[in-house]
């Protein structure tokens, strides 16, 4: 890891078109690093993924992005985006970082805006997205990889997101946890989403502790979504009482205070002091294939 990043400020976004299909870049997708930033990246743009990265791991094929974050904790997520089939070419190497958040989204867990360009060489630019001076995001946009004309994200790697600031993590679409004090909490030992579409599970919401297949998961499902799922411990419950046994783990989230079961197999959710939610376990996770 390395040091030294600086604050930003946005600046409007522009519109780009490409013969190749062009994007509109938002606006504040990327910004000016402000006059006090600490020295930049000095290290390759263009590098085999790190020898600690081990095979299957969500960080294969990171490259030189990698190299560039300083993540207060473990990285999250890193590749090449050709592995995602983020090929399409675009005129500017912003309008390749907005290409490549549309098309992948990483289930919408990269910050939408808020990236500085960090460094420039001839065929490479390196976008950062930095919170208290360190990088928590590095995307590597390339000139005519694989024989193409334009601009694509090379590669990638991403902190978790519960090192980004408050303001993107509210638009993700995982919902980062805090503990007591208020910190944000590793996704890796709590997060919760929304069920996907394509499963019509959208009115359901996940919550895993942990990491794997085999981590505890609880569901929200106010509208019955997941109601023929026979591996569900109970109904849910949207106004019940806190048993007397049951133990606060002391995450919150919005408001939201979770506590689990003295047996594990459900957890309650006090929402803003009063009413208590009974969302239920499943005696195996529940996965949308």
């Amino acid at each position: 890891m390395r040091s030294g990043r600086g604050i930003a400020a946005v600046v409007a976004g522009i519109v780009v078109l490409c013969g190749c299909g062009g994007v509109d870049v938002s606006e504040g997708l990327v910004t000016e690093a402000a006059s006090s930033a600490s020295p930049s990246y000095d290290g390759p743009l263009k590098a085999p993924t790190p020898d600690w990265v081990e095979e299957d791991s969500p960080l294969e094929g990171g490259g030189a992005a990698l190299l560039t974050l300083e993540c207060s904790g473990d990285p999250l997520q890193a590749g090449a985006a050709h592995d995602l089939g983020s090929t399409v070419s675009q005129e500017t190497p912003e309008a390749a970082l907005q290409k490549h958040l549309d098309d992948n989204q990483f289930w919408k867990i990269a910050p939408q805006r808020g990236y500085r360009v960090e460094k420039r060489e001839d065929e490479r630019v390196l976008f950062s997205y930095d919170i208290d001076g360190r990088t928590r995001v590095g995307m590597i946009t390339a000139e005519g990889l694989e024989g193409k004309d334009g601009w694509t994200v090379e590669t990638f790697a991403l902190c978790d997101p519960s090192e980004y600031a408050e303001r993107e993590r509210a638009d993700l679409d995982m919902k980062v946890w805090s503990d007591a004090q208020g910190r944000a909490v590793d996704t890796r030992k709590v997060h919760s989403a929304m069920g996907p579409e394509h499963c019509d599970w959208q009115s359901a919401e996940f919550l895993t502790l942990g990491e794997g297949r085999d981590a505890p998961s609880y569901y929200r499902d106010p509208e019955g979504a997941l109601a023929g799922i026979d591996r569900l411990h109970f109904p849910y419950d949207g106004d019940t009482r806190l048993p007397s046994d049951a133990v606060d783990t002391g995450w919150r989230q919005d408001g939201r205070e979770l506590w689990l079961a003295a047996d594990k197999k459900s957890a309650y959710v006090r929402v803003d002091g009063g009413t208590v939610e009974r969302w239920s376990g499943s005696s195996e996770r529940i996965l949308c294939m």
